[in-house]
């Protein structure tokens, strides 16, 4: 009988690998499979949201369509903003101005200034105050609920299984793609969103996680609502190439109103300082006003938009969507009613190029192209102008037609509407424009974009051994055997722990002068010692390197808890570490 070789048990892959893997900036395969969690589990919520959404229609609107203000009757379609604002305002009254932060804007921030950890409450309010808005005849978006729980729902599986920071950041992203990708149908927009507005960099190892996110949210998305957009788009193209002349003016226009839509947006010193109530009724009052002519001013505006892709809506109704819903949606921003703004900055550059479509075939009927060829483009000019994110703008326009012969007007339109926000108005965004209004600076130097990309556990020193302060000479031999690098010294009253060299100790040991010492105190002894301070296992470079300035230290232990209120020593990580990694990488 043939004998059996022995084969040693594999060894299970344990979770301390994977997230000390993590720690990398290389760590593709894994985000990767992160990746696919983050589109999985977004696209479930927006599904759920959507559905929401429809629930919510069929208490009052004609036939459960949540867009169908039109045909409500006109108190009903009146009160309907009063009655929103006024549930919002309820919902975030008394609660920190903190918690009522929400939608995009908020997405940015946190991961610009908390390396991706998103609260609860926040993520909770962006339910409510998403639904109500757009049940209540609001001037807003889907899109910034979305990608708000899309990317809070993928950080917290981060934080859930303890990830590194630099993983968060880069689920977040993930969060945000599928969330584009699930509402619109959109998955390479998604992607370009996610890196050019939301992450603010284009790195291998975040794109190809972004993409399987943004891929798998599409997917779900489609397994229940199709595989068409959001809105149904016709083929088109140009009718000559005299057009370029009149695309270049309404660009030009396009991004005249786009950065006076941004301006507009940002809460003056006078907004501020009235009541709550006060500027939530002002924005209620103003929606209701417009409303009561105009519903085409009310929720998202898909609904109007498809009318102008495959029709002439009446010229008062395009300048009531393309003037009026702008205003009222920049108006509650700057009132502090955290509505999403992408659903109506598409819609109303849409009528802005109807408007201008329509004015171009009366002016050379036998040359002009048709209008809702100026349509497509203004939608993307516009949304290439406020929120400063060109390749956004150009994908969400062909993914949405399907025709590539549009891209080079769409080109021309989207750069030069882009060039007049940014040059006219000194736009450098939405989103970083708001964040500018409240002090914060979202866009980070190199420096600290490279180094939070890589955790600590990546470059930190993990030859440590902590020791009390007092050994005896048989303490120190066992010590030293295990080689240890850096020794933490521990000190009374709760005082940090000290680093010292254990070459030092080692030294000490084979003098001679020393050889009658029984006892030694590592805090006395001669030997090189610092100061450190504490940083988190999880930390990102840039976390600990802004921890070294703040605290006025060289050198950083690290640490976790390993289990409640037990908190262990993993490694040091000096500045040194730092410097050589960002120099050399």
């Amino acid at each position: 009988m043939p004998s059996r070789r022995f084969r040693p048990p594999l060894k299970r892959p344990s979770m301390d690998a994977f997230r000390r893997r993590l720690a990398s900036v290389d760590a593709l395969p894994q985000l990767c499979v992160l990746g696919v969690l983050s589109g999985l589990l977004t696209g479930g919520l927006m599904v759920v949201f959507r559905g929401a959404l429809e629930f919510g229609a069929l208490a009052f609107m004609p036939d459960g369509d949540p867009e169908a203000f039109e045909r409500l009757a006109v108190p009903l379609r009146v009160v309907l903003p009063l009655i929103a604002v006024a549930l919002i305002g309820l919902w975030l009254w008394r609660m920190p101005t903190s918690v009522g932060k929400i939608g995009i804007g908020h997405v940015i921030e946190r991961l610009t200034y908390h390396q991706g950890k998103m609260p609860l409450r926040n993520w909770i309010t962006q339910w409510w105050v998403g639904l109500v808005a757009l049940l209540g005849g609001l001037s807003a978006g889907r899109e910034g609920p979305a990608i708000h729980l899309g990317a809070a729902a993928s950080s917290w599986i981060g934080q859930t299984m303890r990830l590194p920071h630099n993983s968060l950041r880069v689920l977040v992203g993930c969060g945000t793609a599928a969330g584009i990708a699930a509402s619109f149908n959109t998955p390479i927009a998604g992607v370009i969103f996610a890196m050019e507005v939301v992450m603010m960099e284009y790195t291998i190892t975040g794109f190809m996680p972004v993409i399987l996110a943004s891929t798998t949210g599409a997917v779900v998305s489609q397994l229940v609502y199709g595989s068409q957009p959001a809105f149904s788009v016709p083929s088109v193209q140009l009718a000559s190439l005299f057009d370029f002349p009149w695309i270049a003016v309404t660009a030009l226009l396009i991004g005249l109103v786009a950065g006076g839509f941004v301006r507009l947006a940002r809460p003056a010193v006078w907004q501020t300082r009235l009541p709550m109530w006060g500027r939530f009724l002002a924005v209620g009052v103003a929606v209701a006003a417009l409303a009561w002519w105009y519903p085409q001013v009310q929720g998202m505006g898909y609904d109007s938009l498809e009318r102008m892709l495959v029709g002439q809506p009446a010229l008062d109704v395009l300048i009531a969507v393309a003037l009026g819903k702008l205003a009222l949606t920049a108006l509650a921003i700057a009132f502090g009613v955290p509505v999403s703004i992408i659903g109506p900055i598409l819609v109303s550059g849409a009528a802005l190029g109807t408007l201008c479509g329509l004015l171009w075939a009366t002016l050379m009927p036998e040359l002009a192209s048709s209008p809702v060829v100026f349509s497509l483009l203004g939608m993307a000019a516009m949304m290439g102008a406020v929120l400063q994110a060109p390749l956004a703008a150009l994908m969400a326009l062909l993914e949405l037609t399907h025709n590539s012969s549009i891209l080079l007007p769409g080109m021309l339109a989207v750069v030069i509407a882009v060039l007049v926000a940014r040059q006219g108005y000194h736009c450098s965004g939405f989103f970083i424009s708001t964040l500018d209004s409240q002090g914060l600076h979202p866009l980070q130097r190199p420096l600290m974009q490279a180094l939070s990309r890589v955790a600590v556990p990546a470059v930190m020193e993990r030859s440590v051994a902590r020791a009390p302060r007092i050994l005896t000479r048989a303490q120190a031999q066992e010590l030293l055997a295990g080689k240890p690098t850096w020794l933490v010294v521990s000190r009374e009253n709760d005082k940090p722990p000290v680093g010292l060299k254990a070459a030092g100790l080692a030294r000490l040991m084979l003098d001679e002068q020393w050889q009658g010492e029984t006892r030694f105190d590592l805090l006395e002894i001669p030997g090189q010692r610092v100061d450190m301070a504490p940083i988190a296992l999880q930390a990102t470079l840039s976390e600990a390197f802004e921890q070294l300035n703040k605290q006025g230290v060289d050198v950083l232990y690290v640490e976790h808890t390993t289990a409640p209120l037990i908190r262990k020593i993993s490694g040091i990580i000096t500045r040194d570490a730092i410097e050589n990694y960002y120099r050399n990488k």
